[in-house]
């Protein structure tokens, strides 16, 4: 099951980014827009594959860019290099204030969310390992089906588009614990698919 349908069309580097942060912090308007657009669209499809609301994932949206535009214009970040981990921090605390508030147990987003509309653009080493089933709607249940750990770490590489080395330092746990859960993640959706008789697809790379 393919869970991100776009690639990224410009991939940037650090030092761009640095540069996009710098302007930011100056008050520039046409950085805030950038970082918008590079980043806006991950948080919401992540928060909605959380909180399963298009109206709380948009507050959720707009509460994380407000704390960040705060941050960052106080001088309350410096760009080191781990700016996605950073801002994910802020977006994963926010959506799990929001889960306790409103005693929802966060689950998998509705199946639209898995449509290629919907999908954000994965950040850079982002890949694509399942092939997309024939029923959204069993991709969806399947993965409310799973341990909370799991749809977590699938949530921020399948919905966030962060690359391993920033889900590592979001999570504070080491490269290869990680690239183990997340295979164990995917394991155990597959073999939920498999039993339910939808076709997981064939195993993509990028």
């Amino acid at each position: 099951m393919e869970l991100v349908a776009e690639r990224q069309q410009e991939q940037s580097g650090p030092e761009d980014l640095a540069g996009v942060l710098s302007a930011a912090r100056a008050g520039e308007d046409w950085a805030w827009r950038e970082i918008i657009r590079r980043f806006g669209r991950r948080v919401f499809a992540l928060a909605k594959s959380r909180c399963r609301s298009n109206d709380v994932a948009d507050e959720i949206t707009q509460s994380v860019f407000a704390t960040l535009a705060a941050k960052i214009g106080s001088g309350g970040y410096s760009e080191v290099g781990r700016f996605e981990s950073w801002l994910f921090r802020i977006a994963m605390n926010r959506i799990r204030d929001e889960v306790r508030r409103s005693h929802r147990q966060a689950v998998a987003a509705d199946p639209e969310i898995f449509e290629g509309r919907s999908d954000p653009a994965p950040g850079p080493g982002a890949s694509v390992e399942l092939g997309a089933p024939a029923d959204l709607g069993a991709l969806a249940r399947a993965i409310e089906r799973l341990q909370e750990a799991d749809r977590e770490i699938i949530d921020l590489r399948h919905r966030a588009g962060m690359s391993f080395k920033d889900m590592s330092e979001l999570l504070n746990e080491p490269l290869g614990t990680l690239l183990a859960r997340h295979h164990r993640a995917l394991r155990k959706l597959r073999a939920i698919l498999e039993s339910e008789g939808a076709s997981p697809g064939e195993e993509v790379t990028e």
